[in-house]
């Protein structure tokens, strides 16, 4: 994104004063006008043009048409060039001045967005890009703040608060708090704000998003700013009717544009190597022509003087030596084909079909958001199929941040089961479907009017428990409906809506809700429950906030009767040992079902309570009091008050909530680690959380031989744990491996010794710990200890961390990275990353609109990368191939001809086989890619592209994608071998007809040999052989193949025969003398007879060498497509059978996902409005046959190696 304004030196601060747009206009700060196109209607012809022969390639060929205009060095006609050349600059301008339009649209529709803007003391609809710093803007609730980051000057709610959500941010959709400064939380109204002139100096632009200083001068007082005032670009404005910002940074100097990063141009690690080979070939095309153009100058010094009397020099030259100059410059142009200009057309053309192949899957199309997958970019198309690392956001990519209350533990009994499953994959216990009517019912609310319809929950003995008036059941559910800080807004009569600051708290307080427990309203002294219909209002006393150090959170009320009890709610392992002793037998029990919880993914939470007495609390309270105006270390004498109240409390039970994944999650981890791609989960989360989801998704297992887990504050405490974890790793490798298989494995491709270690490990990192991990002198061990591991999971990530992580792996390892989110913190990795996947999600487009691909689910990842990808790199690298070889074959003989021609610069084949052969062969693959992409909806959804297996066996065996990230298709080596066979193809092509023809005769007797005649046979056996060739290389043939296939042979004839016709000689007699030679020539059977030998001399030893490869050799997709070939045959449907997983055994964290509570705001009374005191998966599937035959065929010499003895403890280390 570019601002319409000139480029300004960097600011050390920023000053801007309120309703003065003349004084804010002196410092030149960026506005709101976005300009993302890059032509005019003057300027797109020359700038695009420019743009275009910036390309080596274009250069090239215009400096090739110069030379061709130039008669004394050129023997083709000028044509033959300025076409095709033409054609390129035409298609590419034509592409751009398309995208360029959409440019234009798109910044003229986020230009002229409507803003409300106060301007001489009115509000007006201003342009967006009109909007100015140090205007004063009005926004409603769930507006999106998309203008500029503000000050928050006043608001609808008391005290100057507003309610925001920071998904587009941090990723988290749970509420915060912002409160306007209280001087000018007064400014309620218009026209007082148009008189505010108060000037803000502050920071300058910067990326921090979690920070700002500053401070505001107006009456010649001054008031500290900080973050808790703004109100960033990118939140969205909730439970608040309006509010009015001054607008501090604008356009790209707002922090969520300073966090994405600069877009950077990608190119694929092919065109890298497609460059570095023109160059090459470029080289080699210059030694050719200076090898004949040596022997033109000593041809002609020896024979060439000998006939000056018939066959003299052209006018100019005077010397053998000028001879051979002006024909270095024509072998030049004669052999140009070698780096042929089409190779660009054809590679682009083919990677447009290839978008559109994945914008056309009905497979990657979401029905209910009807958001079909998008190629938005056709460059990176085959570098999906070489990806080995994917570095993944967790809130709205793997998870839908929908908490679910799923089971609890009550006084020792066990409530809940997980969801059911969709009706057709309902299973009974030998795990067979079950008929649809087995399905069980979810438990029936309807007693409830207030209850949550969209709750539900399938154990109905806890129901029936709360009817029976179970006190511990009632205490349990009386705790979730007091112990929290959401808000509750009633709409109209029994219509609640909760507001809470983690959706984890609020799906509790929905859960006692539906279970006739319901939170109806609080005050700052009051909460106000109804207990199975009848309407209780408890006296708030205090709330113990939670944090990220004390993990719980605690109220104190007093009951109707006077009794004063506490209860708490907290992480497991931070209250156990905060319990009575004598709950030690309920503990235990407890401490089970929390590890069965745990084990299913589930986060959990412990629930206990305290009575106190008067005179205690009343104590406590003044204590507590002294503490909170303690001038000095006041959370530190706060901490020791709540840890004092929060002992000896006695234990009620437990929850478990479920943070439900996106459907498929699992499934797609599980394929794409065994396709070799490491993922890596980089969220701005806390870790507790992500560590639950890395075990709901599979990613962490209890399989894994440990988990590391780095929280060091220090440099020297990081390093220091780092170097613990790669110590163990390599200690349990020693013990595990014996010396063969070690070594074996050192011997790998391997760029540490790390990753040739025994076992499965995780890495866990904090963002504070991360920051010093990427410090220069310590990102080399990070990453090796990283890489060593399975899985890695960065927690607590700012996004320009997140792009530090994917350029770090880029750096050193030289690996194809891939970046995938939904959210605005995900932008800057994604630009970093090789490729970028936006998923359209919950949390806005901004990733959508920074991305090369996107689609609406994670799921769908899968079968763009195993399937889409794979065949696209696959499609390339045969293309290439084959491209490569077509043209050493064809330029090769004009090689060869020019030691027994003189070294004239004749032409092999006359200028109209020349033009002939030379079309045919440079339209074939990208005529044929194109139309068949044009036809494709008429193929009845047959891909007429080469797929070496079927797109369902790309999905089961996921080692078919390891050739990609070796780069084992399309390499130097590979590049080679094409060329000496298009070279070895050139030899015979030239000298077996040159052998026949030396004594060759027609029907008539008459010699056979002549040039023409000579030409149209070579021609014709170039024709046939490369045909022949690509039609070895197809492995998927349908109608469409061999249309354009054979059609192509087709057109070449028909094209040979007019351009020896009379009808064309008539027209053009200068250009096309020979006429009727192609007919005189292929009449003669001798003529045919060469060209089948030839063409059998140049394919068989393919053919043999691919067959006794195949049955020697063979590579895993072959033996694919021979199962298939033989299930086929024998008729057979095989079903994969599925197993559910065993659950795992670790311990689950505090399941809030948010730092600090509204504990403090609520007590006192800021948020309460005066006029009213209520505010408004995937079951586990392990490895099927299939995957642990592949594993066994493929070699894993780590397992075959031996395990250790016993079952290895597997344990989280900190």
């Amino acid at each position: 994104m570019e601002r319409c304004a000139a480029r300004r030196a960097p600011e050390e601060e920023r000053r801007v004063r309120a309703n003065a747009r003349e004084y804010n206009e002196k410092f030149q700060y960026a506005s709101n006008c976005i300009k993302t196109s890059k032509y005019n209607i003057v300027t797109f012809l020359p700038v695009n043009l420019f743009e275009q022969f910036q390309e080596v390639a274009n250069t090239y060929f215009l400096f090739l048409l110069i030379l061709q205009l130039i008669p004394q060095i050129s023997s083709l006609s000028w044509f033959t060039t300025i076409v095709p050349l033409v054609l390129v600059l035409t298609i590419t301008a034509v592409k751009d001045a398309t995208d360029d339009y959409f440019r234009h649209k798109s910044d003229n529709q986020v230009n002229n967005r409507q803003s409300q803007v106060l301007i001489g003391g009115v509000l007006r609809q201003e342009q967006w890009m009109n909007v100015r710093v140090g205007d004063i803007i009005k926004l409603e609730n769930n507006q999106f703040v998309a203008q500029a980051d503000l000050l928050l000057l006043s608001s609808s709610e008391p005290h100057g608060l507003c309610y925001i959500e920071t998904a587009e941010l941090d990723g988290e959709t749970n509420m915060k708090v912002r409160q306007a400064i209280p001087v000018t939380a007064e400014l309620g109204d218009t026209s007082q704000l148009a008189r505010f002139d108060g000037e803000v100096i502050c920071e300058p632009p910067n990326n921090k998003l979690d920070k700002f200083g500053g401070t505001l001068y107006w009456k010649e007082n001054k008031y500290a700013l900080s973050n808790q005032n703004m109100l960033l670009r990118g939140c969205v404005l909730r439970n608040t009717e309006w509010c009015f910002g001054l607008v501090i940074f604008a356009g790209p100097d707002t922090k969520l544009m300073q966090n994405s990063g600069r877009t950077k141009f990608k190119r694929t690690s092919i065109d890298r190597l497609m460059n570095t080979l023109v160059l090459w070939i470029f080289g080699f095309l210059v030694c050719m022509g200076v090898i004949l153009a040596i022997g033109n100058a000593i041809w002609e010094h020896e024979v060439g003087v000998c006939f000056q009397i018939y066959l003299p020099w052209d006018e100019g030259v005077h010397s053998a030596f000028f001879s051979g100059f002006l024909s270095f410059w024509s072998y030049i142009i004669i052999l140009n084909t070698v780096v042929p200009i089409s190779l660009y057309v054809s590679v682009e053309v083919i990677r447009l079909g290839h978008s559109y192949f994945i914008n056309w899957d009905k497979k990657m199309y979401c029905a209910k958001r009807r958001t079909p997958a998008e190629a938005r970019t056709t460059t990176l198309n085959e570098e999906l199929g070489q990806v080995e690392y994917i570095f993944s956001d967790k809130t709205g990519t793997l998870t839908q941040n929908i908490m679910v209350f799923s089971k609890c533990s009550v006084n020792g009994h066990s409530y809940g089961e997980r969801q059911m499953p969709e009706p057709g994959d309902v299973q009974d216990v030998l795990g067979h479907k079950a008929e649809l009517g087995e399905r069980p019912e979810p438990v029936d609310f309807s007693f409830n009017p207030l209850a949550d319809p969209r709750f539900q929950f399938w154990d109905p003995s806890l129901l029936e428990a709360v009817k029976l008036g179970d006190l511990h059941v009632h205490e349990f559910f009386r705790l979730l409906s007091l112990c929290h800080t959401v808000m509750s807004e009633e709409k109209s009569e029994g219509e609640l809506l909760y507001k809470a600051q983690s959706p984890d708290e609020g799906a509790l307080v929905t859960a006692a809700r539906n279970f006739g427990f319901v939170f109806r309203s609080r005050t700052p002294k009051t909460i106000t429950v109804h207990e199975l219909g009848q309407a209780i209002t408890y006296q708030l006393l205090a709330i113990l906030d939670f944090n990220n150090i004390r993990k719980r959170m605690s109220v104190i009320v007093r009951s109707p009767e006077g009794k004063i009890r506490l209860y708490c709610k907290g992480a497991d392992t931070i209250l156990l040992e905060r319990l009575h002793p004598i709950n030690q037998d309920l503990s235990s029990i407890t401490t089970d079902h929390l590890n069965e919880y745990a084990g299913e993914g589930l986060r959990t939470l412990v629930l206990a309570y305290k009575d106190l007495e008067e005179s205690y609390y009343k104590d406590w309270s003044e204590r507590l009091h002294r503490a909170g105006s303690a001038p000095e270390a006041r959370e530190d004498h706060l901490a020791r008050l709540y840890d004092e109240v929060e002992h000896d409390m006695m234990l009620l039970g437990a929850t478990a909530i479920e943070d439900k994944l996106q459907q498929g999650v699992p499934e797609t981890i599980a394929i794409l680690t065994l396709a070799n791609i490491k993922i890596w989960v980089l969220t701005g989360d806390k870790q507790e959380t992500a560590v639950n989801i890395g075990y709901s998704c599979k990613m962490l297992t209890d399989d894994m031989t440990e988990v590391f887990v780095v929280t060091g504050h220090t440099v020297l405490e990081v390093r220091e744990e780092l170097r613990k974890a790669r110590e163990k790793m390599m200690d349990a490798s020693r013990s595990v491996c014996n010396g063969f298989s070690y070594q074996e494995k050192l011997s790998s491709k391997l760029t540490s010794v790390l990753e040739a270690i025994a076992g499965e490990y995780a890495l866990v990192i904090n963002g504070h710990s991360l920051a010093h991990a990427l410090e220069a002198d310590m990102e080399v061990e990070f990453l090796e200890t990283a890489c060593a591991c399975k899985a890695v999971i960065c927690c607590r990530v700012t996004p320009l961390q997140k792009a530090q992580v994917v350029e770090l792996v880029k750096k050193y390892k030289k690996a194809v990275t891939l970046a995938i989110g939904d959210g605005a913190n995900d932008v800057s990795m994604i630009k970093t990353a090789h490729i970028g996947v936006g998923i359209s999600g919950q949390e806005g487009i901004q990733a959508v609109l920074a991305s090369d691909y996107s689609f609406s689910q994670f799921k769908f990842l899968q079968r763009l990368l195993l399937v889409h990808g794979r065949w696209s790199y696959l499609r390339m690298c045969k293309f290439l191939c084959y491209f490569f070889y077509k043209n050493f074959a064809f330029t090769m003989v004009h090689f060869w001809f020019g030691f027994f021609c003189g070294f004239s610069a004749q032409c092999t084949t006359s200028t109209s086989s020349h033009c002939t052969t030379s079309s045919t062969r440079r339209c074939l693959c990208s005529l044929w890619v194109s139309l068949t992409r044009l036809l494709l909806p008429r193929a009845k959804g047959r891909c007429p592209c080469p797929q070496d297996v079927p797109e369902q066996r790309s999905m089961e065996y996921p080692k078919l994608y390891e050739p990609g990230q070796l780069n084992l298709l399309f390499n130097k080596r590979e590049f080679f071998i094409c060329i000496a066979q298009g070279i070895y193809t050139s030899i015979l092509m030239f000298f077996i007809p040159y052998g026949v023809f030396a004594d060759a005769t027609r029907d008539d007797g008459a010699q056979l040999a002549d040039y023409q005649s000579f030409a149209v046979t070579v021609a014709t056996s170039l024709v046939i052989v490369v045909s022949v060739q690509i039609g070895l290389d197809t492995g998927f043939w349908t109608a469409i193949n061999h249309f354009f296939i054979w059609g192509s042979l087709a057109a070449y004839f028909a094209i040979l025969f007019t351009m020896h016709s009379d009808g064309l000689f008539r027209m053009f007699p200068n250009q096309f003398r020979f006429v009727g030679n192609a007919q005189n020539t292929l009449a003669q059977p001798t003529v045919w007879l060469t060209i089948a030998l030839t063409a059998v001399v140049c394919i068989v030893p393919v053919v043999a060498f691919r067959f006794l490869k195949l049955d020697l050799k063979p590579e895993l997709s072959d033996t694919v497509r021979y199962t298939q070939l033989v299930r086929k045959k024998q008729k057979t449907q095989h079903r994969c059978m599925r197993h559910a997983g065993r659950a795992g055994s670790r311990r689950s964290g505090y399941a809030f996902s948010h730092q600090e509570g509204f504990g403090e705001l609520i007590m006192s009374g800021k948020n309460m409005r005066l006029s009213s005191l209520a505010l408004s998966s995937f079951a586990p599937r392990p490895s099927t046959s299939w995957i642990d035959t592949l594993r066994k065929k493929k070699g894993c010499e780590g397992s075959s190696a031996g395990s250790p003895s016993g079952a290895a403890d597997k344990t989280l280390r900190v």
